[in-house]
């Protein structure tokens, strides 16, 4: 009776896990930021409805009427879910190519409660597109398990270093609890949340995406051991993006093409490399590299026809 009951446990528990498995594998080659194929076919929606941060980054300056610019953190207009939800209606209807529904601000989604809302209408109308966040990992512990709730099934994190010292050489101040917190002690908050976070959703079974910015004489001799970590976590891909100088951090100069190849390379036998970035706005929409929402409604409608 005992070999009959484990015999049984296992046939069923077979499909479930063949259906994960094959889960896994189309939401990775649908989505055009883990897979490099996948960004010529494919495209993503960046709905810019989470205005507000909890984190200040030292090279980060979140302006939310940037139409010319092509940065994270800009967007023409934040929406309202329901106006999100409306935009996803219309930018499905004509370009049916794109299969993620992302929030990537221009705030940070985990600190904005309209981040949960758009999630859950979008889920319920269209819940076979893949739903897709960024975030510090501030918040990730707590709310993991409303991202879980709602189908979020891929996830972003920005790691720009794990040794508490040179965290708190990145970040001018973090808000936690309710506090402005600066120096070592935001750093080492901010540490132990990210790694508690990522472990928690790869477990959760979400698929991990690491955004690391190489800002030179501040972490790019460290980004090699911040690849090591996230392999030991589980993370899927990492992508080494390269430093905007702007904020406190614009008397810095940028690494060149060939000093970020090269931190890649050192990367990759721990984790996957994503190599074609293009540090997309927070309302970026179509394939990388072709933003729909910076180009003319002629220009438009000629990639409409292309697709």
């Amino acid at each position: 009776m005992s070999d009959e009951k484990n015999t049984k446990g296992t046939n069923e528990c077979c499909p479930e896990s063949d259906k994960k498995d094959s889960d896994f594998t189309r939401i990775i080659a649908e989505h055009p930021c883990y897979d490099k194929n996948a960004q010529h076919k494919f495209g993503r929606i960046h709905l810019p409805v989470a205005p507000a941060c909890n984190v200040q980054c030292n090279f980060c300056v979140r302006d939310f009427d940037c139409v010319n610019e092509s940065r994270p953190g800009v967007t023409s207009k934040v929406l309202t879910p329901q106006e999100a939800l409306e935009k996803v209606r219309d930018v499905i209807k004509e370009h049916p190519f794109i299969k993620v529904i992302g929030i990537a601000g221009p705030g940070d989604p985990l600190a904005n409660d309209e981040t949960f809302e758009t999630f859950e209408l979008i889920g319920k109308e269209f819940p076979d597109l893949t739903l897709c966040m960024s975030t510090n990992g501030l918040y990730l512990p707590e709310k993991l398990p409303d991202l879980v709730r709602l189908g979020v099934s891929t996830l972003t994190v920005t790691v720009n270093a794990i040794d508490p010292e040179i965290i708190a050489k990145i970040y001018s101040h973090i808000i936690y609890d309710g506090k402005v917190l600066k120096g070592i002690e935001a750093a080492k908050i901010m540490h132990r949340k990210q790694m508690d976070g990522i472990k928690a959703a790869v477990e959760a079974g979400l698929v991990l995406k690491i955004n690391t910015v190489l800002i030179p004489t501040i972490n790019d001799d460290h980004i090699i051991d911040i690849a090591k970590k996230m392999k030991e976590l589980g993370v899927y891909i990492m992508n080494v993006m390269p430093l905007i100088n702007q904020g406190a951090f614009a008397h810095l100069t940028p690494p060149t093409t060939q000093e970020r190849a090269a931190i890649q390379k050192e990367c990759e036998p721990y984790v996957t490399q994503m190599r074609h970035c293009r540090q997309c706005r927070a309302d970026a929409y179509g394939l990388i590299g072709e933003d729909l929402s910076q180009m003319s409604d002629k220009r438009r409608k000629l990639i409409q026809v292309k697709t």
